[in-house]
């Protein structure tokens, strides 16, 4: 009972921050470069790591397909057909979002953990600014700008990959592999990442700018979290996979 009653008190004051955040800016020219740098800080900061996961998981999981679908019933395409469709539909939407948990939400929450108990929090509401909106407002915005970007980024990359994949297996010809991803395509399949990528950024950085923002103790606290701003983003960007997924499936 204890546990359930914590979770809805944190709940509480969850609704109740994100209510202060999403207010109309005080400054909006301040507020336009706030967005410009945290779109550099999470989005352009992350390239570098999306690439190399994506291309190399690309390849593995064409490799895969040809390793556990081999049968010489199964016409060629099939395979470049099932990666795109996987890259698409959950590899690049969900596990990338999950790879920007990590390195997104853990700087957010160590951030704001450490304006906090420095103090630098307190002292820009004793000027009368609307801190969760000057603060954390453009963290959302550039989450939300920049991630679909990033997500849409790593297919085209995860699907490079996978030729990559198919040439190191050397079973699957380049004409067979493209005609797979050319196989049926519908926009549906794009919409749906960019929309589960939408929630994704949201849940990001709300859930991170709540666990640093409303931080309570010293520097040791900060790690703590940071760290359920992670588990509990990765967590919830599941609950919603699945929602979402079947919402639209």
């Amino acid at each position: 009972m204890k546990k359930i009653r914590s979770f809805f008190e944190e709940l509480g004051s969850y609704i109740l921050l994100m209510k202060e955040v999403f207010r109309h800016p005080q400054n909006m020219h301040v507020f336009r470069r706030k967005v410009i740098f945290e779109m550099k800080a999470l989005g352009l900061d992350s390239i570098l790591i999306v690439f190399i996961i994506s291309i190399f998981v690309g390849a593995a999981v064409v490799i895969q397909l040809l390793a556990n679908l081999e049968n010489p019933i199964y016409p060629k395409w099939i395979y470049g057909f099932a990666s795109r469709k996987a890259i698409m539909l959950e590899f690049s939407p969900t596990i990338i979002s999950l790879i920007l948990a990590g390195k997104c939400a853990s700087r957010i929450a160590s951030e704001l953990g450490s304006q906090r108990i420095s103090e630098q929090i307190d002292a820009l509401e004793v000027m009368g600014v609307n801190t969760p909106s000057y603060l954390i407002l453009p963290k959302i915005v550039a989450s939300v700008i920049f991630f679909p970007l990033l997500i849409i980024f790593s297919i085209f990359i995860a699907i490079g990959g996978g030729a990559i994949g198919a040439l190191m297996m050397g079973t699957l010809t380049m004409t067979d592999y493209i005609e797979g991803l050319r196989l049926e395509y519908s926009n549906i399949d794009m919409t749906f990442a960019i929309v589960k990528t939408f929630v994704n950024a949201i849940i990001i950085s709300t859930i991170a700018s709540y666990r640093g923002y409303t931080l309570k103790g010293g520097s040791v606290e900060v790690g703590v979290q940071s760290t359920k701003a992670v588990v509990q983003s990765s967590i919830v960007i599941m609950v919603f996979d699945l929602i979402i997924t079947d919402l639209f499936i």
